[in-house]
């Protein structure tokens, strides 16, 4: 990260000096010019958008001071918050960020909600240019009556709760039931059916929180269904998952020979990842009963199933009017064919009994900032390339500037595209370098007498090491901490 012209770089404010060997300074009008071209940048949001984006602008441009801030004291967003407790090889690109963050021309603030602490105006005073990068914070809802029975909860909030994110802590889900209900057919939906049917063994060895750990060790959830309204050819989730839940010890999958009877001609000519997914799903859905009880699964006491060509109608109450008993689906039949099949209602219905069920059908983002545009229908910042619509100097990366669609890789090449029309307003000068901006030393007072007080890359460290020793004591990677002022207290704050 260091600069390829020999110069020693600290951070803005501080002098870029060029060492004459008499020990004088060369050239102190050329000096000041140098020091007007290292662009002051900020970017909100510290998930992997928010560090794919730093990692980029720190690479391409040897001069560039990038601040991150998040609201939160920790970093990292989805990777530490919605990756699988047993997907730990997925979070290794955490050491990856680490390595960002520690650059010397790189800082972390965390503790520093934008939209309330400090608006977005205020950093473009401050800054050449800000990235919005905050991701997905809040998840679709159904819309049908019942959904907020108890017993119900989305899916985000439910990864929330065994991942330790703070809003969740308290989530106590409803696991009194021997049936679980999952509408939705993506990866987040097969990460909490699988999390909910896996052996405790397994789970004891993850970072997963040691209040869910205890809340799932006395669940009575046997048999999980996964609901999606289209049909195999249209899942979301990936061969990976799939295969995982198929190997999933002591559980069996419950898949519906007739749903895949004739795919064979239909799967020919869809793309490579398609055709394996689907060809797995057939696989295991054709192997006979006798196969079944002879083979592996035959010592299983869990299970689960895809019910495909449903839609929830309404989560039907019990007899108290409270808690939830149960579902109510539409059949539906597709029309069209492939990813653009849509589902239309038959006219049957059907219902299906559990006692939680939740919510699976993506994530959703919320506006910022008054000043800041959104489209309320797509759930993004409308923007081109990054670049957000009619607002010089602001950009956008990652879900808020995409929608809450693909994975890590998907995130990395779409920041990196923003990254790059940031350095491109540098190198024409949409940018102007010659306006000088403090970047965080301008807003240090601001949020003092805010009474906000930042955490730094550092102080997140302490943290790190704290809940690593508490993993190592239960034998476990990591115990999180999950009480926001514990976190504060334990660096001083």
């Amino acid at each position: 990260m260091g600069l390829s012209c020999g110069c020693v770089c600290w951070k803005w404010g501080s002098p870029l000096r060029r060492w004459r060997p008499d020990g004088g300074l060369a050239g102190f009008s050329k000096l000041l010019s140098t020091a007007a071209l290292a662009p002051q940048i900020c970017i909100v949001g510290s998930g992997p958008a928010g560090f794919y984006t730093a990692q980029h602008l720190l690479k391409h441009h040897q001069l560039a001071q990038v601040d991150i801030y998040e609201k939160l004291p920790v970093p990292f967003g989805l990777v530490r918050f919605g990756v699988a407790p047993d997907h730990p090889e997925v979070k290794n690109v955490i050491n990856t960020f680490t390595q960002t963050a520690r650059s010397d021309r790189c800082s972390f603030y965390g503790n520093v909600t934008i939209g309330k602490d400090v608006m977005v105006e205020e950093l473009e005073q401050a800054y050449h240019a800000v990235v919005l990068s905050y991701g997905a914070e809040d998840n679709r809802i159904l819309g049908i009556p019942g959904e907020n029975l108890s017993g119900v909860y989305s899916a985000r909030a439910f990864v929330g709760w065994y991942n330790g994110l703070p809003e969740n802590r308290d989530l106590k889900p409803d696991l009194s039931s021997e049936t679980a209900v999952v509408l939705g057919q993506g990866n987040v939906a097969l990460d909490v059916a699988r999390i909910l049917l896996s052996p405790l063994d397994t789970l004891r060895k993850t970072d997963i929180t040691e209040g869910s750990l205890a809340a799932i060790a006395c669940s009575r959830v046997k048999r999980v269904w996964l609901v999606g309204r289209r049909g195999p050819l249209q899942v979301a989730f990936t061969i990976k998952e799939l295969r995982e839940m198929i190997n999933l010890p002591g559980t069996r999958p419950l898949l519906d020979s007739a749903d895949f009877t004739g795919l064979g001609d239909a799967i020919k000519d869809v793309p490579r990842p398609r055709k394996r997914l689907t060809e797995l799903m057939v696989k295991s859905a054709l192997e006979t009963p006798g196969e079944r009880e002879a083979g592996r699964w035959a010592s299983a006491t869990k299970e689960w199933g895809l019910k495909f060509r449903r839609s929830p109608l309404e989560v039907l109450p019990a007899a108290d009017g409270k808690q939830a008993r149960g579902v109510r689906l539409a059949v539906t039949r597709l029309e069209g064919s492939g990813e653009s099949a849509r589902a239309v209602p038959t006219g049957e219905m059907e219902e299906l009994e559990c006692g939680l069920v939740l919510s699976s059908i993506g994530y959703r983002s919320l506006p910022l900032d008054p000043s800041v545009p959104f489209d309320p229908k797509l759930g993004i910042i409308p923007n081109s390339l990054g670049r957000v619509q009619g607002v010089p100097g602001l950009y956008c990366s990652g879900w808020v500037k995409r929608g809450p669609t693909g994975v890590i890789i998907t995130t990395m090449n779409d920041s990196f595209d923003t990254a790059q029309s940031v350095l491109e307003d540098l190198q024409s000068g949409v940018l102007n370098l010659s306006d000088t901006k403090e970047g965080f030393k301008s807003l240090r007072s601001v949020l003092h007498s805010r009474g906000v007080h930042p955490v730094t890359f550092s102080d997140w460290e302490k943290i790190d090491a704290a809940e690593v020793a508490r993993g190592k004591l239960a034998g476990k990677p990591r115990e999180k901490i999950v009480d926001l002022q514990e976190m504060l207290q334990l660096i001083g704050h």
